[in-house]
Formats: structure tokens, sequence, C-alpha cells
């Protein structure tokens, strides 16, 4: 089997995360329980997890000129992520700060950083993006440089999954470069204004697309095909927050190595359970023996 080639356009953070019984409501101090400090954001975290999967895979973000920017370069870099290309920005660091409850549930507030001002992109970048299989992004970093990469994608004939998330408007000319959507309900409904029942009909905007539901599974539609629903792997939940990441990175690197898109969708579901098994971000993605472990186990 011929190894993938991904490369992952999107966002760069230190994941700042706290646990605690319960998450604080408005106005409520609690105390926590742990504290660890991780590389994070949706695009590192998807090039970490594409590798961990099996794949090669080309980093294009920006980080800052402050610590946290040269820990994010030396922790994604030794993940075996190509970090040429990943730009340092003066200024800030993107930083999330993640809140983890007691059911495993998380609250996240994410300070962009150097991730707003990666625009613009070079003759180099665009050159990585051609030479790979297949071309992953999110909505973390501004919608233009998205844009530009998916068009430069689509020319050389590289797939496009892009991971709408944050919910956000996506213009007509991105989705139109776009060869397999990957949302939650929340950025589907944000997308199509319609229920979270009706994932047919983000078949409106793109040919193929990828609704998850977390422990309900996922729904593929593809145009002129019965959707599928592929159930969630039973796992006991510690932290979800990297979980769709998982998800949307096995579900690329299955595509590019030829499989069909609903064994493809089945694989990424056990992607995404094998990484809520542990707490964090880039530490709980799972490696590819994991994956496999559970994608085998029976239903």
């Amino acid at each position: 089997m011929q190894q993938t080639r991904v490369a992952v356009v999107g966002s760069a953070n230190m994941d700042l995360v706290g646990t605690a019984a319960a998450l604080p409501r408005p106005g409520e101090t609690v105390l926590g329980s742990d504290f660890v400090m991780l590389p994070g954001g949706k695009g590192a975290n998807q090039a970490v997890a594409a590798v961990r999967a099996g794949a090669s895979c080309v980093f294009l973000g920006a980080i800052g000129s402050d610590a946290f920017g040269v820990t994010l370069r030396a922790r994604i870099t030794a993940a075996g992520v190509d970090t040429a290309h990943l730009r340092v920005v003066y200024g800030s660091s993107g930083v999330a700060l993640v809140m983890v409850g007691g059911a495993g549930e998380n609250a996240i507030l994410v300070t962009p950083g150097a991730n707003e001002a990666f625009t613009g992109l070079t003759e180099d970048e665009l050159a990585a993006v051609r030479e790979a299989d297949v071309l992953v992004a999110q909505l973390e970093v501004p919608v233009e440089t998205v844009t530009a990469a998916a068009l430069a994608a689509r020319s050389a004939g590289t797939r496009v999954v892009l991971n709408a998330a944050p919910a956000r408007p996506v213009p007509v000319e991105l989705l139109a470069a776009v060869d397999l959507l990957v949302v939650n309900e929340t950025e589907a409904h944000a997308l199509t204004g319609r229920a979270a029942d009706e994932p047919a009909a983000l078949l409106e905007l793109v040919p193929r697309a990828v609704l998850t539901l977390g422990g309900h599974g996922a729904w593929y539609v593809e145009r002129d095909r019965p959707a599928v629903h592929v159930p969630a792997v039973k796992v006991d939940v510690v932290d979800t927050t990297a979980a769709g990441d998982a998800f949307t990175a096995a579900l690329a690197v299955a595509w590019g190595e030829g499989r069909e898109l609903v064994e493809a969708v089945h694989w990424a579901a056990a992607a995404g359970a094998a990484c809520v098994r542990k707490l964090g971000a880039s530490v709980a993605l799972p490696r590819r023996v994991e994956i496999d472990e559970l994608f085998s186990r029976p239903a």
C-alpha cells in the first residue's frame, strides 16, 4: 500500500487544559484537579493525527515569535510532521483555554494569535499543496487562505477535504473546490440552515459529506447514493477535545489509500473513539495500531 501524502492547511495553538469534576457556570469558580500544556489547534492536531494514522504530512500554518511558538514547532516536528513551511509571525501564538468536565465534555476559548496572520500563500506553499494526494483544511485560519489552497489543490487533482469548523460562513468559491465536507451538527446547521437530521441537505453544497454526531456515530452522504449511517465505536470517554480532528485526519488518510469512503468513515470512527480514551488533544491522537484494533472489534 502506497503511503498517503497529506497537506494540512490550518491552525497551531498551545492548549492550556484544566480538568474538574464539573465545568464552571458563568461567574462561578470551581477547583480543578489536573493541568497540562499541550500543542493543539485543529490544523496541527490533524497533521499529527495524519502521521500517526500512517501518512506523510506537510503542515502549512503560522506560529508566533513567543515561547509557545518555539515549543509548538519542536513538538509538531518531533511528531514526524514536515514543518519546513511553518511560518513564524512576530507576536503571540494561538492559544486555546480548554476546560474538561468529569464526563469528558469540554468548553474551549481560542485566541487566534499568529493564525490570523496566515495569509497570502507563497508559491512554495502552493506547490506543497499540489504535490499532496489529499489536502485537509479547517476554518481556524483566514478563509481566503483556505480557499487559495483548495483552488490550488483542485487545479492539480489533489483531493480536498474541508472540515468546516468552527462554524462560520463559507464562500461559494471554496465549497465548489471541496471533494469531501466534514461537519458536526452545529456546523451543518450553519451551512444549510436545516436540522441535523437532514444530512442530505449538505449535498446541495458539495458532492460528498460526512455529518458527525459524537456518540451517535456519523452519516455519510453522496450524490446519487443512499445515505449510510456509521455507528460510533463504544469506549469509555475521558476527553472529547480532539476526537473530531482524529476522525477527519483518519478519514483523509484512508481515502488517500484508496479505501471506499464508507469503509473510510468506519475507520475514522475508530480513530475518533481511540482518541477520546485519553486526556488532551495532540497526546491523545491515536496511532494506526490503535485505530486498527478498534476498527476490527466486533460490532
